[in-house]
């Protein structure tokens, strides 16, 4: 929803010959390199976002199948994790509990999925930390616009020996095209900057929304049945000696 959001606002935009006016009258193209690198970073997000619902629909998909599941029926066969004989579909959610089952193979050890969720959290974060980077790298390039801008600005006064009228027109048109750049370049940045940082930002929530429900699917229908295997395998050998 929030790319077709921001997909009509620059239609609109290039709609009015706003978005055209600033590649034109931007001779430095930093409004184009911004713009550009906006398209790439957004990409990426795309990419990112893709990864987290199709976690989210592959953990939707098991819940009912883990609350009605038993002991013996969550297993690891040939690389994948089986609920009976349904396979979850291969993703973040199935590797977290392929790690899981493996941990709880060992009965000696109490099961605890603590690490495994805070390891599961700072992977899927690490991700974004580049988002976090291109959005203040957005914002640089524009003050880097402004900058380059100002100075494409100011140098014609300092060559000016001749104040003839017809001198002072073209070197007001150049100090007003050194305006227009910084001015442009400045608006792009920001404007990229603050939408890409808004995409981020509803990726970290939706990040944190799904690692949410990893943890209380996991407590309340996986661990109840790892402890119950695990309490079997430790009473067999009891009976056995009985």
């Amino acid at each position: 929803m929030l790319t077709g959001v921001i997909l009509f606002g620059f239609f609109l935009i290039e709609e009015r010959g706003l978005l055209s006016l600033t590649l034109t009258s931007d001779r430095s193209y930093i409004s184009a390199i911004i713009l550009m690198l906006y398209a790439a970073f957004s990409i990426h997000w795309l990419y990112l976002i893709y990864g987290i619902s199709s976690a989210q629909k592959s953990l939707d998909e098991s819940q009912p199948l883990l609350d009605e599941v038993e002991p013996d029926g969550l297993s690891i066969k040939e690389g994948a994790v089986y609920v009976h004989k349904h396979r979850l579909e291969p993703g973040i959610f199935s590797d977290y509990l392929q790690d899981l089952l493996k941990k709880s193979r060992y009965p000696s050890r109490e099961i605890d999925h603590g690490i495994l969720l805070e390891a599961l959290v700072e992977r899927l974060m690490a991700k974004h930390s580049f988002g976090h980077f291109a959005t203040d790298i957005l914002l640089k390039f524009g003050l880097l616009g402004t900058v380059i801008g100002f100075i494409m600005m100011l140098s014609p006064v300092g060559s000016m020996t001749d104040f003839d009228p017809s001198v002072l027109q073209q070197l007001l048109g150049q100090m007003s095209g050194g305006m227009a750049i910084a001015l442009y370049t400045t608006a792009t940045g920001l404007v990229t900057s603050a939408l890409l940082g808004l995409q981020y930002q509803l990726l970290d929530s939706a990040t944190a929304h799904f690692v949410d429900r990893v943890a209380i699917t996991v407590e309340v229908s996986v661990m109840p049945l790892l402890a119950q295997k695990s309490a079997g395998q430790n009473d067999a050998p009891r009976g056995a000696v009985a």
